[in-house]
């Protein structure tokens, strides 16, 4: 039976909130289907505002793979900003109007499926707010046979047991086959007129191996506040869950038809993903652990890809994707062979942040060749020399000193250094060597540049502990530590009359990063925190404006009263070996004792970085044994193939 839209109920009160255009829909490339002719019906859903949303590349990916099937209509839905969640809440004579799709306007909790993608822990008090307003029950156990599934995925659901009380089931690892085969569950089981109604389908999900659900786990606790145990409550459930992961990239070519937002989002530009994976082995980034191994498309394939999203989007800035883009074999011959391509018309070429050890200046010139020369972005992270020993950042001043001279030398003028402040073992004077580097980077520029109009920005974030890396271990700095460290670098960059006015500063205070971290190494018990902080008013915890410390806090201590645990417990408290961690029955496919052995030797190098050896890339170098090629049955997959990006022909 087909479901109507809300769109009617919704128009006449769209010119009372702000940017009205974000809730319209019909954006170039977006897919509409007729309800009654799909078996599965998916919403996806980026748990932010459309602005955020539209680009998310993951949301992206899915939307298509799910809507080139014909038995499969999969929309979108975004977070609602404050001023229309209270306007739908009000509602009309027909009452509250639901939280809906922008593709048709279809309520959510009409769907099969609800698909939420999350890339930062800040985002789970927006998806309890999309399930109230799409009449869902918050609780899973709660949900009856007629409420969509509620399945996540992404980088922040690597540990979900924070949102265990409000997901159905999780994804962990790449969605692109797993979307399919759990589509696949869902029709069969529909098919057969829903047999044992959602238990019964939630079973056939979690013993395909396609995801983990969590009610059918339970959790028991220690007397000290530790989790003694995580166990399956039903016969068939597997005791581990193991991550997804997609080999031959070529074959998956996808964003083939980009969507083109109708309002400003965050990133206006056709976006393609050249690698998957690093085995860089930073030991504080979860984005390289838990996607690896490497992956690469091949130089043909990220060809095609930009000529055929640029025909049908018109965007004209591409930018190529990965987490470490210079990184890719055959980076050069793309950038010249895309360079050459385009050279005299609109397009121009991007690369995100770069290693300063893989930057070069040709690769630099080539990319600028046809756009704009913008500043360029490094990440040294750690400010001393020691502190890139710990973190295994294989970068000495000298290395990144030589690439910002080559580039001031070639006429870039501003140079953006990302770097963290709260990494184990930091001291003081770690974070202001972070000052003494980039007043040797300004004098470096304007010595080759042969005039002072040279600009260095320092951009630092605070570190955040992470699930399934060697510092999941580790304690988290405390905010007015982290606060004080800053204010005092930051003073010292700006009482030098020499260099202060060429260096710019940002960054964010510390207590942002405290409720991450408690929510990212969180059990199930910070469930009710969620909870809580949402009916405190909590919505949008990534917008500076809209966060709240002290909500979070409050909201703590009243939830945890009586578990014997608070805050400090889940963040700046040093865990070992021993002890169960709450995503220890979550496979990435990395093998705890090497992951353990990494944190001992990270602690090695604090007391003296001569005594360990870098973990090289492992593309390069026999194998480490961090268990995941053989565990997951995959393997690296790298060129060069020596083939060359050719300009196009005129048809």
């Amino acid at each position: 039976m087909s479901v109507a839209s809300v769109f009617p109920r919704l128009e006449p009160k769209l010119p009372s909130v702000q940017k009205p255009i974000q809730y319209v829909g019909g954006e170039l490339n977006s897919t509409v289907k007729d309800w009654d002719s799909v078996a599965v019906r998916w919403a996806l859903m980026y748990p932010d505002a459309y602005e955020v949303g539209l680009p998310n590349q993951g949301v992206a990916i899915l939307y298509e793979v799910l809507n080139e099937r014909d038995w499969i209509m999969a929309e979108r839905t975004y977070s609602v900003w404050p001023d229309l969640e209270a306007v739908m809440r009000e509602g009309d004579d027909q009452g509250p109007i639901p939280q809906f799709t922008v593709d048709s306007h279809r309520p959510v909790k009409a769907f099969d499926l609800l698909g939420i993608s999350f890339s930062t822990e800040l985002g789970y008090t927006n998806l309890l707010t999309a399930l109230d307003l799409a009449g869902i029950p918050l609780h899973a156990v709660d949900r009856g046979d007629d409420d969509p599934v509620v399945v996540c995925g992404g980088h922040a659901a690597f540990n979900p047991e924070p949102v265990a009380d409000f997901v159905d089931a999780v994804v962990l690892g790449d969605g692109e086959e797993v979307v399919l085969a759990i589509s696949d569950v869902v029709r069969e089981w529909k098919d057969e007129d829903r047999p044992g109604g959602r238990v019964e389908l939630l079973r056939r999900l979690s013993v395909s191996g396609a995801v983990y659900v969590p009610q059918f786990y339970d959790v028991a606790y220690a007397a000290d506040g530790t989790i003694e145990a995580v166990v399956p409550n039903k016969p068939g459930i597997p005791h581990r869950v193991r991550k997804h992961t997609l080999m031959d990239l070529d074959a998956w070519p996808y964003p083939k038809a980009p969507l083109v937002p109708l309002a400003e989002t965050v990133h206006e530009r056709y976006s393609v993903e050249i690698f998957r994976g690093c085995t860089r082995g930073c030991r504080f980034c979860q984005a390289g652990m838990i996607t690896r191994p490497v992956r690469e498309r091949s130089i043909n394939t990220i060809g095609d890809m930009v000529e055929n999203g640029i025909r049908k989007s018109g965007f004209e800035e591409v930018g190529l994707l990965s987490l470490s883009s210079a990184d890719h074999t055959e980076i050069g011959e793309v950038a010249t062979g895309l360079a050459d391509r385009y050279e005299g018309s609109n397009v121009s070429l991007s690369l995100p942040s770069t290693r300063v050890d893989a930057f070069n200046i040709t690769l630099a010139n080539e990319f600028s060749r046809n756009g704009r020369r913008s500043g360029l972005t490094f990440a040294p992270e750690g400010g001393s020399e020691r502190m890139r020993k710990v973190i295994n950042k294989a970068v000495t001043e000298e290395d990144l000193i030589r690439t910002v001279a080559t580039a001031y030398s070639h006429g870039w003028r501003q140079v953006k250094l990302y770097f963290m402040c709260g990494l184990p073992t930091e001291t003081d004077e770690d974070v202001l060597q972070i000052a003494e580097l980039a007043k040797k980077v300004i004098a470096k520029g304007r010595e080759v540049a042969g005039h002072n109009d040279i600009r260095c920005t320092v951009s630092i974030g605070g570190f955040v502990p992470k699930p399934h890396t060697p510092f999941q271990w580790a304690a988290q700095l405390d905010h007015e530590t982290t606060d004080e460290r800053l204010r005092v670098l930051r003073e010292t960059v700006r009482a030098d009359k020499r260099f202060g006015r060429a260096i710019g500063f940002r960054y964010h205070d510390g207590k942002p990063g405290i409720v991450e971290g408690l929510l990212s190494r969180g059990d199930r018990r910070l469930g009710r925190v969620i909870e809580q902080v949402w009916r405190d008013g909590g919505r949008f915890d990534g917008w500076s404006e809209h966060f709240s410390f002290d909500r979070w806090m409050d909201a703590a201590e009243r939830a945890l009263e009586g578990t014997g645990v608070d805050v400090d417990w889940y963040t700046t408290r040093e865990r070992d070996y021993d002890e169960v961690l709450p995503w220890d029955h979550l496979d990435s496919g990395l093998d705890k004792d090497w992951m353990w052995a990494d944190w001992e030797d990270s602690l090695a190098a604090a007391a003296d970085p001569d005594s360990v050896e870098d973990v090289e890339d492992c593309r390069w170098t026999p194998c480490y044994d961090c268990g995941v090629c053989p565990e997951m049955g995959s393997e690296i997959q790298i060129g060069p193939t020596g083939q060359k990006l050719l300009p196009l022909s005129v048809v």
